[in-house]
């Protein structure tokens, strides 16, 4: 087995495919890629990318276990199994797509599902059996990446801005990559910058609220607001927004800080949506308000934790956030930096943060520590990451 990893970590470049399932629970994010060197020589090729997305049915049982309320421990064993076995398929399909076969990949590195994320109490649950992967896919298998950032004292997250520091960094251009997600969240680069000047935060909801007042005012017809049509098409109630702003303690709360579905949860989304019904708002005007309350969390962010002296002129956006043109509009309108898609980079938005993992995985199998301790506000740089290794026929 040591010469296994031997033999991978001595090859000139190493095919891997990286999965990630994000808080919005929309699917398994597949990428494969090419991965040639390790830490700041790393560079990385996306051969292709895949998305397989949870049915209805599926989506509908892992909110169920994010929730304490309606969770059960024998759910979260099934669950772990059978996301296993859903990341093994998502991972055979990207292969097959990219026209390669198993025996070609040098290894997987999923992320998993977060179930549910406790930073203050340094606890975390990510499912997805890395057992299963390795042993559907005969891959070696890299993942639960955050427990080892949190025996350190860090939150466990965000993880992301260690590969876009790596991806990203500039000798002239400051840049802050904003990933609207489930949850928004922001890496800070400023130009030149070393690994421990780059810091990196959660800064509130990004499509989460959104989706789940989508689902509840369409009685689950629509999953999410296509494109930011319906944003566009209600009016903001501007009084109802400060209420919204205020009452979130989370937004106005210094880094470093990570959140999820535990705070911005389906119970605060119900809430949202009868008090928009109880003022007599139709659901374009509910989504209007609440699209305008995850850019204003992300502005209000820039403007209290983005220090100026890091001299940031553009700002690259991945996530699903990415193609709501609502949102975007209003980013591009009242941010003082240039907003771009990532695309205007020549890297592919949807495909961003399982590239990050597969990434995080390359620099486990090295034994680099791939935390960044600006980040997560650990006490030291680990190294984040659990090995499985396929069955040997």
């Amino acid at each position: 087995m040591i010469e296994k990893l031997i033999h991978i970590t001595k090859k000139s470049a190493r095919i891997a495919c990286g999965l990630m399932s994000g808080t919005s629970v929309d699917g398994i994010d597949a990428a494969l890629v090419e991965i040639r060197g390790s830490g700041a020589e790393t560079e990385v090729r996306l051969l292709h990318f895949f998305t397989l997305p949870f049915t209805p049915d599926e989506k509908h049982e892992i909110l169920k276990i994010c929730s304490p309320e309606t969770s059960s421990v024998d759910a979260i064993c099934r669950l772990n199994v059978s996301l296993g076995e859903k990341m093994a398929r998502a991972a055979h399909i990207v292969i097959h797509q990219s026209g390669l076969k198993t025996r070609d990949i040098d290894f997987i590195s999923s992320h998993g599902q977060t179930i549910y994320h406790m930073p203050q109490a340094h606890a975390t649950m990510q499912i997805g059996e890395l057992a299963v992967i390795a042993e559907r896919t005969g891959c070696l298998t890299v993942g639960d990446f955050r427990p080892s950032d949190m025996a350190a004292g860090g939150q466990g997250a965000p993880l992301v801005p260690y590969s876009d520091y790596l991806l990203f960094r500039s000798k002239e251009k400051g840049r802050v990559l904003l990933n609207i997600g489930g949850i928004s969240n922001v890496t800070v680069i400023k130009p030149n910058a070393r690994p421990d000047e780059v810091y990196a935060f959660d800064t509130g909801p990004g499509n989460m609220l959104i989706d789940a007042v989508v689902r509840i005012g369409t009685d689950g017809a629509r999953a999410f607001d296509e494109g930011g049509c319906l944003a566009a098409r209600g009016r903001v109630k501007m009084e109802w927004l400060q209420k919204i702003l205020q009452q979130d303690g989370f937004i106005g709360s210094p880094p470093p800080k990570s959140t999820g579905r535990e705070h911005y949860s389906n119970t605060m989304a119900m809430r949202l949506w009868n008090d928009g019904r109880q003022q007599g708002l139709s659901l374009e005007d509910i989504i209007a308000v609440l699209t305008e309350y995850t850019a204003q969390s992300i502005l209000l962010n820039f403007e209290k934790f983005i220090d100026p002296a890091y001299d940031i002129s553009e700002v690259l956006v991945s996530g699903g956030g990415v193609h709501n043109k609502t949102l975007m509009r209003i980013l591009d309108m009242k941010l003082k930096q240039e907003v771009l898609p990532m695309e205007a980079r020549e890297f592919l938005s949807d495909a961003k943060e399982a590239i990050a993992f597969a990434i995080l995985g390359n620099e486990f199998l090295f034994g680099n520590t791939n935390n960044l301790i600006s980040a997560t506000g650990a006490k030291r740089n680990v190294v984040m990451g659990k090995l499985v290794f396929p069955g040997i026929e």
